[in-house]
């Protein structure tokens, strides 16, 4: 079975719905829950793709505000070299970026968080994971900061007015998504209710984003769990290269 590591970096952000829908689509799930003082490996050896999830830490965080965060880092760029198939989600697509030679900073339109929707761009559509995505597909967002400047040669995939930096692809089977497609209305409930900030910035008081949110739900599984299907097939696809 193709192994997929997991890399958790708090446990306000667990793999959730996209880990189901990953095991469903036949992967081995190695979870390393760094918020649990779980070590992560030095390498990616023996892994047949990656997959790092979000959290209140910020990518511009030194080693010493957040330590966890090197290893990640380093195994980012391991894949990054060696074109593993990826998928780095909100702190893993801006963490993704940095590596990459690109760059993030605290969003300059301030958090943007709750259901919304992104646009692809014309280059998803000739992509094999994003490609039968709608054009508009719905999205939860929870981020402070911004990806302000792509890795050199990435593909941007999906953008919307507030951030344009919404889905990108580095190499060919790399990709980062600004929003989250993991979750649950219980998580979107306890991220609203620990960052006072980042409901201010909407438009919408706590319990009408929450239950935005939470009507957004299928919708989201409609469009997302198939997605998560196709980056499965990278994943098996490189274990099957490997084998």
């Amino acid at each position: 079975m193709a192994r997929l590591l997991v890399v958790v970096p708090s446990e306000t952000d667990p793999p959730a719905r996209l880990g189901e829908w990953l095991r469903a689509a036949g992967l081995e799930l190695d979870e390393r829950r760094l918020g649990l003082g779980e070590q992560l490996p030095g390498s990616l050896e023996g892994f047949d793709g990656l997959l790092v999830l979000g959290g209140p830490q910020s990518s511009m965080d030194d080693e010493v505000t957040s330590p966890e965060l090197v290893g990640v880092r380093h195994l980012l760029r391991e894949a990054v070299d060696a074109d593993l198939p990826t998928l780095a989600v909100c702190l893993g697509a801006q963490l993704l970026a940095q590596v990459g030679g690109g760059s993030t900073r605290v969003g300059v339109d301030g958090p943007e968080v709750g259901a919304t929707l992104v646009a692809k761009r014309d280059a998803a559509d000739r992509d094999p994971v994003f490609g039968p995505l709608p054009l508009s597909p719905d999205v939860v967002q929870w981020h402070h900061d911004e990806i302000s400047r792509l890795p050199a040669g990435a593909t941007l995939l999906a953008s919307n007015p507030h951030y344009p930096h919404q889905a990108y692809r580095v190499g060919r089977h790399v990709y980062a998504l600004q929003f989250h497609i993991e979750t649950t209305p219980e998580m979107v409930r306890a991220w609203a209710e620990s960052d006072p900030v980042g409901v201010a910035a909407s438009p919408l008081d706590l319990e009408t984003l929450c239950l935005r949110a939470a009507a957004a739900h299928d919708d989201l599984a409609e469009i997302w769990q198939p997605f998560a299907g196709r980056f499965a097939d990278l994943v098996r696809a490189r274990a099957g290269a490997t084998a």
